[in-house]
């Protein structure tokens, strides 16, 4: 049975079928507000028949790699942008992208003298949850590519539930450019939010007895606004074989954080589990230490992965929603500083970031009052090139 394997028991073809349709039964959190039901079975019907953008091999490396990590045998590196767009789905953009994490991942592994694992926002990431289900003019929020267009017109709002098929067509030239980059492997990662999309990317792999597979990603994450215990998202993520994330914000219990252990790392595989904290700089200190420790006795041997952005994040004077480099860095630094102190592995770092010479947030190359000149985002506030580089250069284990 390799690293990444489930058990036997229960999982055959009919139990499988039966699992996703519970899964499907429960409530779901941040749903995309399709207007007309037939229109989605059809657009369903369309992805199941389509070819996995990601093959169970690969599933099967990156979980062998993450095994590495929750062992303290390597470091994981994942980011990209905050929402990819099928306007900014170019190969100047994917190599910018590309371009950066390689050149971080090589600069942590000098640093830490061990392997890097490469995890890409990159093939996927074209949703977003959001926390209000209208903007300031009244229109539908903007919900990602996936869902509906960023223009502010209500027709380009509405969500259009034919955007999961330009999504999986986009998703599908991003790993086309990654196939032929080269550079070794990298794999892709996004968030399983528009569960429509997901279950219907759902494949079998070669052997029957197994979890299906997830065909839309490498590697999903369950994020703090979908994580609810009772949901259909940990649900749907409890039935995938391939390694799985979860965010978890500053409101997380030890509790609550070996539940996701014990629901999602059932049959205790190395690096079967991510643990993403996103406390924020103010509480990850406090916070973090008793779920490191919980978790820590409970046997489980997870992946702890630290995203020093979205605990961080603030409207600048200017109107912009930012992020201080500076408060990015204090996070990150405390996140180390509890690992250091329990003894445990801090086996990684999430990052939205991008090649682009973008000013979204403040910090290094950017003050405030520069944030308006190229603010291009199409959601959160992205790292650029040299505030990314100078993130890495903080991190010793």
């Amino acid at each position: 049975m390799s690293s990444g394997s489930l058990a036997p028991a229960g999982n055959s073809p009919r139990c499988c079928a039966l699992r996703v349709a519970v899964a499907g039964s429960r409530p779901a959190a941040q749903l995309p507000g399709w207007s007309d039901a037939a229109q989605v079975r059809r657009v369903r019907a369309v992805l199941r028949g389509m070819p996995p953008l990601v093959r169970p091999h690969e599933v099967d490396a990156l979980s062998a790699r993450l095994a590495a990590v929750a062992r303290g045998e390597a470091f994981v590196l994942q980011g990209g942008d905050c929402a990819e767009t099928f306007a900014g789905n170019t190969e100047a953009h994917l190599r910018g992208n590309l371009g950066l994490l390689t050149a971080m991942a090589a600069e942590l592994g000098r640093r830490t003298g061990l392997p890097v694992v490469r995890l890409a926002r990159m093939a996927g990431q074209f949703a977003k949850p959001r926390s209000a289900i209208v903007d300031a003019d009244g229109l539908p929020v903007y919900r990602g590519d996936m869902i509906n267009g960023f223009a502010a017109d209500p027709a380009v709002r509405a969500p259009d539930p034919e955007r999961m098929l330009r999504a999986y067509g986009a998703s599908s030239a991003a790993i086309d450019f990654l196939h032929t980059a080269g550079g070794g492997p990298v794999f892709t990662a996004h968030e399983a939010l528009v569960l429509d999309y997901e279950r219907a990317l759902l494949r079998r792999g070669p052997n029957a007895w197994r979890h299906p597979y997830s065909g839309s990603a490498h590697f999903l994450w369950i994020g703090e606004r979908t994580r609810d215990l009772d949901g259909a998202h940990i649900a749907f993520a409890e039935l995938v074989a391939n390694p799985v994330g979860v965010k978890l914000g500053p409101r997380t219990t030890p509790e609550e954080a070996v539940e996701y252990v014990r629901r999602l790392d059932p049959h205790r595989v190395p690096g079967r589990l991510t643990l993403i904290c996103r406390m924020g700089a103010r509480h990850v200190r406090d916070v973090l230490p008793p779920i490191v420790e919980k978790v820590s006795a409970s046997g489980h041997e997870v992946v702890w992965q630290c995203d020093p952005m979205h605990g961080n994040t603030i409207t600048a004077a200017t109107g912009h929603k930012t992020r201080y480099v500076e408060q990015v860095m204090n996070e990150l630094a405390g996140y180390l500083d509890v690992h250091k102190g329990l003894g445990t592995f801090p086996g990684g770092v999430h990052l939205e970031m991008t090649g682009d010479d973008v000013t979204e947030c403040v910090g290094g190359d950017v003050a405030e009052p520069d944030l308006g000149t190229r603010y291009e985002t199409a959601c959160d506030p992205r790292l650029n090139s040299h505030q990314a580089r100078s993130l890495v250069a903080g991190i010793t284990l």
